[in-house]
């Protein structure tokens, strides 16, 4: 088991249990807490019965298809609940003009910020174009890779970066491109996870599948040099590229339904939905592609991580960290 990580937040209680395997986990309790979205969809690569991106091939291991949209998606109510509905923490302005959702993914968190921003632009980039047609007149998508030199020839006042774990090369030039395409005294914040996963209560045991998956995750997104635990080094690196008003708060994302406390169950019941939808989007082409697994040892293999993930006496935790900082209001650059 690896060992404990700090959060902001108190201990998570346990909820009393009937079971150990929750017939909930799969089924209605968790079911209850997401909800029924449109998709559209756009040819791209197909590999393994799934669809990836075509713009800058093989530079994001993860598929782009409607199952994996409708994950993301979920993922965004998970971040939402676990800060308690707050889409960030710096300290904006209403009058912001230009605000920037870097990675934007299906682009649910630019178009909920259109909507609370609505005399602000805001654009959000991504390798694919999954975003809707149809958005608030203030939101618009480009397709980009966030990792090639920016182009924008007007500054931010607000750089948002979420969920970009096992996606990033550089992320010390990312930072820097952040700082570089802000107006003095803008804003940036990062949000991100920390994979190294852990129990308050040595629940986990040493065979346990979802921490083996966990940790085999890490390897394969090490060895293209993409780690997917950037979260705990969030602020340094921000710190490094001249940020300053340096904040960071930490949040426990639970796996499962086991927290006593509604909201943390409500957390961790998302969680663990989207790490089921997401499971073999996420293994297949990083396990095949990096560490040479056969679509059919990860199709057997995954059997048991599921069967693990749903065992409720198990309460395992991980970090999500928000890191946001002010650029200098008399900076030059």
């Amino acid at each position: 088991m690896m060992a404990d990580q700090p959060a902001d937040e108190p201990h998570v209680a346990v909820e009393d249990l009937l079971g150990d395997v929750d017939s909930a986990y799969g089924g209605d309790e968790i079911a209850s807490y997401t909800s029924s979205l449109s998709y559209s969809a756009t040819d791209y690569k197909w590999e393994h019965g799934r669809r990836y991106h075509s713009f800058r091939e093989g530079t994001y291991n993860f598929p782009n298809d409607e199952q994996e949209q409708k994950r993301y998606d979920i993922m965004h109510e998970v971040f939402l609940t676990a800060m308690d509905g707050q889409h960030f923490l710096a300290p904006l302005n209403q009058d912001l003009g230009r605000i920037l959702d870097v990675g934007t993914g299906t682009g649910i968190w630019a178009i909920q910020i259109g909507d609370m921003f609505p005399s602000a632009i805001v654009i959000g980039n991504d390798l694919s174009p999954i975003q809707p047609q149809w958005v608030p007149p203030n939101v618009r998508f480009e397709v980009d890779d966030v990792e090639s030199e920016w182009q924008y020839s007007q500054p931010f006042d607000f750089v948002h970066c979420r969920y970009m774990a096992g996606s990033i090369a550089d992320w010390p030039r990312l930072m820097s491109q952040c700082y570089n395409h802000l107006k003095p005294g803008g804003w940036v914040e990062f949000q991100d996870f920390d994979l190294r996963n852990y129990s308050q209560d040595d629940s986990i045991p040493p065979d346990n599948k979802v921490l083996e998956w966990y940790n085999t995750l890490l390897e394969g997104c090490e060895r293209i040099g993409r780690t997917a635990s950037p979260g705990q080094h969030l602020k340094s690196w921000i710190q490094d590229a001249g940020f300053v008003n340096v904040h960071q708060k930490i949040f426990k994302l639970p796996l499962g339904a086991w927290p006593k406390d509604e909201r943390m169950k409500r957390v961790g019941a998302l969680n663990l939905f989207q790490l089921l939808e997401g499971l073999e989007g996420l293994t297949l082409a990083l396990f095949t592609r990096a560490l040479g697994w056969s679509p059919e040892a990860i199709h057997a293999y995954l059997v048991g991580v599921r069967q693990d993930a749903m065992k409720k006496r198990v309460h395992m935790i991980h970090d999500f960290h928000v890191v946001y900082a002010q650029k200098p209001k008399h900076s030059s650059t």
